[in-house]
């Protein structure tokens, strides 16, 4: 199994458009095989910067291919799945005003002195 992913294996990479594929070279296959030695697949988030650079140059480099092209690796292992998901948007919560102290004591004396 290790042999046919050294020298057939390819990337899979999930984005929000769904899976994308990318034909490594021989010494960036072996690097990949480095990277997912322990998980099969791995968040963005994990990966050192290095990491993140060396395969953005990759993509770059080769391009990702789609399982669907007739000349297309439908049996080629698999080195590993990156997991890209879109960032998640933070809600806001509405704030509350900001007030000083005084405003804040002088509307408390207020509501006091009336009751």
């Amino acid at each position: 199994m290790w042999t046919e992913k050294l020298l057939y294996g390819i990337l899979r990479v999930l984005t929000p458009l769904g899976p994308r594929y990318l034909t490594p070279s021989f010494t960036q296959r072996v690097y990949l095989l480095w990277i997912f030695r322990n998980f099969e697949t791995l968040p963005v988030k994990v990966l050192t910067r290095r990491q993140l650079k060396r395969i953005d140059a990759m993509c770059g480099q080769h391009g990702f291919i789609s399982l669907l092209e007739p000349n297309s690796l439908m049996d080629a292992p698999v080195l590993g799945t990156l997991e890209q998901r879109p960032p998640v948007g933070v809600e806001t919560l509405p704030r509350r005003p900001v007030r000083s102290v005084s405003e804040s004591v002088s509307l408390f004396a207020a509501d006091r002195q009336r009751s």
